[in-house]
């Protein structure tokens, strides 16, 4: 089973669109003005308030740039984690990805339900000295991180747990739901201090995955039911 919205690729594909047109906007007032002087031999007020306005394009593709680059990294890295469990993890496991749910706040990476537990993954493309205190993110010489990491993966596992209590049967399973922060950049070095969740390497995931048990033993049709009902809920 696999659940996708493709939230990172449409954001990269609007974003990179964006930035062409800014691109070409910005160019076509260039070339006009520029024209223009060459055959009137002039540089007028018309001029000096034209080349002001291609600034707001060229600032905006720079902008949009930017954004493609990021959700671009970010699809990268969620693109590997789906290719390593699509060819480690056994049938027994479902992979639900890039997942949206109804009254949520951002999307959800990547859900693992096994026999031996349900997985909430978070994954990050980001390089360079990180160092993680607690819930307290920051990348070494820059400001601390506008968003923590841990604390998203747990709110996101937080919101699979409620969509499976919503459910008298599922609720009578018992079942631990566990947030993972997984970097897919290997130029990633990582300083930990007291992480509330596990904080993983890539080519570490899938055997934990496997080994950590966090649960009881699910059916695959236990496994199933939950699937459909966490996909029911995307928006």
């Amino acid at each position: 089973m696999k659940g996708s919205n493709n939230y990172l690729k449409n954001q990269v594909r609007k974003n990179l669109a964006k930035a062409a047109l800014c691109l070409i906007v910005f160019g076509s007032i260039f070339v006009a003005l520029t024209l223009r002087i060459f055959l009137t031999v002039n540089f007028d007020i018309l001029e000096t308030i034209g080349f002001l306005l291609s600034i707001v394009p060229l600032a905006g593709f720079y902008l949009y740039l930017r954004k493609y680059r990021i959700y671009g990294g970010g699809w990268e890295g969620e693109k590997k984690v789906v290719q390593l469990l699509s060819s480690k993890l056994s049938d027994d496991y479902t992979l639900i990805n890039d997942l949206y749910v109804h009254n949520g706040r951002g999307d959800i990476d990547h859900v693992v339900l096994g026999p031996n537990g349900i997985f909430v993954l978070e994954t990050k493309n980001w390089s360079g000295d990180i160092t993680c205190v607690g819930d307290d993110w920051q990348r070494v010489g820059r400001r601390t991180f506008k968003s923590s990491p841990s604390r998203q993966v747990k709110r996101n596992a937080a919101r699979i747990r409620r969509i499976i209590d919503s459910s008298q049967s599922f609720r009578a399973m018992n079942v631990m739901v566990e947030g993972i922060v997984v970097f897919t950049n290997n130029r990633a070095n990582l300083r930990l201090n007291s992480p509330t969740v596990p904080i993983l390497r890539l080519p570490q995931l899938t055997n934990y995955l496997i080994t950590h048990v966090n649960s009881g033993s699910l059916s695959g049709q236990q496994l199933g039911a939950i699937g459909k009902e966490i996909i029911k809920q995307k928006r």
